[in-house]
């Protein structure tokens, strides 16, 4: 199988072939929207071309049966999650000549995939790109370079006729990295907007080891769930699962993972589900709910469900409004993840401004908290420091943090390095949390500065400008796992964080002069045109009670 050199020399030929083909046709930003679908789908029709005959046999069979419901046969005939009923493959499509007759057979072969690759492409919107592929002649390249020997996406060796390989096969995890990589450079190539969608490694990284390494030791052979609310392009997800197997592992356990994930934008969405797909994991990729009507706030995909282990870094700052009129307002709010029982109060309101969301991200994860396992769950979510201090006492935000603080639920906040995402170069803080506290942190946070710890990027990739080192990740953790104050580490009881809210209302003080000087200084005329309405007043005083009759110049309260 391919070496982690051949993987880079394959995802820099992808690349160039965005530039030989599409540089006069779109603009560099958005070579991604044909480049990453047609990988996707060179590699899918690689993988089905083994089965293309038994699945064309099986298809007439259940079509000449009667049989509508034909998923499951299906995809049991193709010996994979997916499959395609067309006759073409892509290699077959490289024969055609004409523009028009190319292209609509191309739809055609698009048309004959699975349900579940027909949401990645109605996602990406590849079918959009068509028209303007077609019409600057760039359809053919296209499939010519992506079916050339030059380059395999294929499961197989390619063969030279001696018997030589001369590119060996691409397995599933290889085809992922390529895949990965190739998101990797477009989204710094579109820094600006990189930052919604996809987590830095080193970030993640650091997230995952502060979920799993406490409970490393009590990891069981076991299936743990692990779900992202806000999964982006699904990097979070895939690295918490590589960073717990390599935990287990190192514990001689053997853990199966199933991930599950919800995001609103379907570009991304696509991205996540083929990502997972080119792994191998399609049940994973079926997991994934996704698309601008699976808003995470005001749809919850998985409302039944609970998780393991949980990671997110949501959108902050980020008006989500539109979700709340969905859900009847602040007055008409009865989702059970935001309206709960707390202190007594059987409406207890978690509903943050709609101006700013992250906090409900967090809300949403601990309802999804499992309540009857020995680990329960455990939670890592990015935000920024509004969320330490915004709101007063009876709103949204802070009624989340009273929440979190009176069920003890949360660990440690972790500063993070300034400029450590691509689009933000705020200060973001890690909130580390769990309903199952080890005996000696109970009644305890921990507060972490590591802004100090990173290593200076030789190229900035947009806001990001430094990166957590493997030695700064392991730094953190230890100072994480030690629990000690230093000069670093910080640790205050769950009180420390709580605070009434009084309002204390004072009567208005005034000082009024009533000496001599001043009142033959208010007789003049430039003071009778400023105080008109005063001196009026003092005359009328003066009359009933006489000059400063009690010692009111002095001065006195009024309420």
């Amino acid at each position: 199988m391919a070496n982690g050199a051949n993987l880079t020399w394959i995802a820099g030929t992808i690349w160039s072939i965005a530039d030989d083909v599409l540089r006069d046709v779109y603009v560099r930003g958005k070579y991604r929207d044909v480049i990453l679908p047609m990988t996707v789908l060179r590699r899918l029709d690689a993988v089905l071309e083994p089965t293309k005959h038994e699945v064309l046999n099986a298809k007439a069979f259940l079509d000449r049966a009667g049989i509508h419901n034909q998923d499951a046969p299906l995809r049991q005939a193709a010996e994979q999650t997916f499959y395609n009923t067309s006759k073409f493959t892509l290699h077959h499509l490289r024969a055609k000549a004409g523009r028009q007759q190319l292209r609509a057979d191309f739809e055609t072969c698009l048309d004959g995939f699975s349900p579940n690759v027909q949401n990645i492409l109605d996602n990406f919107e590849f079918r959009n790109q068509l028209p303007r592929l077609s019409k600057a002649d760039a359809l053919g390249a296209l499939i010519e370079k992506f079916t050339s020997p030059a380059i395999n996406l294929s499961p197989n060796p390619v063969v030279d006729t001696d018997g030589t390989v001369r590119h060996p096969g691409l397995d599933n995890h290889g085809m992922g990295t390529v895949f990965e990589e190739l998101i990797r450079r477009f989204n710094e190539e579109n820094n600006e907007e990189a930052g919604e969608h996809f987590t830095p490694r080193d970030a993640v990284t650091l997230m995952a080891k502060l979920v799993f390494l406490p409970i490393a030791q009590q990891i069981e052979s076991a299936t743990y769930l692990l779900y992202d609310g806000a999964c982006g392009t699904g990097g979070m997800l895939t690295v918490a699962e590589e960073v717990l197997q390599q935990i287990a592992q190192a514990q001689g356990k053997r853990v199966s993972t199933h991930l599950y994930g919800q995001e609103i934008n379907g570009e991304t969405t696509a991205i996540c589900k083929a990502d997972l797909l080119l792994k191998g994991e399609g049940d994973a990729a079926d997991n994934i709910k996704g698309g601008p009507e699976y808003s995470t706030l005001s749809n919850d995909g998985f409302p039944s469900r609970e998780f393991d282990f949980m990671l997110s870094n949501p959108p902050y700052g980020k008006s989500w409004d539109t979700d709340l009129q969905r859900m009847g307002g602040k007055k008409g709010m009865a989702d059970p993840r935001f309206v709960i029982e707390h202190a007594g109060d059987p409406q207890y309101s978690l509903v943050t401004r709609s101006s700013d969301g992250q906090m409900l991200f967090l809300a949403n994860k601990l309802a999804k908290m499992k309540q009857g396992t020995k680990l329960g769950s455990r939670i890592a979510q990015v935000h920024n420091g509004s969320s330490l201090f915004t709101g007063s006492a009876g709103q949204g935000e802070s009624n989340i943090r009273r929440w979190i603080l009176e069920n003890d639920w949360l660990e440690a906040i972790v500063a993070l390095p300034l400029n450590m995402f691509y689009n933000t170069g705020i200060a973001t803080y890690v909130w580390v949390l769990t309903n199952r506290k080890p005996q000696h942190r109970r009644g305890k946070v921990q507060l972490i500065d590591a802004s100090a710890r990173f290593q200076p990027l030789r190229k900035n990739l947009g806001k990001k400008n430094c990166e957590l080192g493997t030695q700064d990740i392991e730094t953190i953790c230890r100072t994480f796992l030690d629990f000690q104050e230093t000069e670093q580490s910080k640790i205050f009881d769950n009180r420390a964080f709580g605070y009434w809210k009084v309002t204390v209302e004072r009567p208005l003080r005034l000082a009024v002069d009533w000496s001599e000087e001043h009142r033959s200084r208010s007789s003049t005329p430039a003071s009778r045109r400023a105080r008109p309405r005063w001196q009026t007043r003092c005359k009328t005083f003066w009359t009933h009670w006489g000059q400063d009759p009690i010692g009111i110049s002095t001065g006195f309260w009024t309420g």
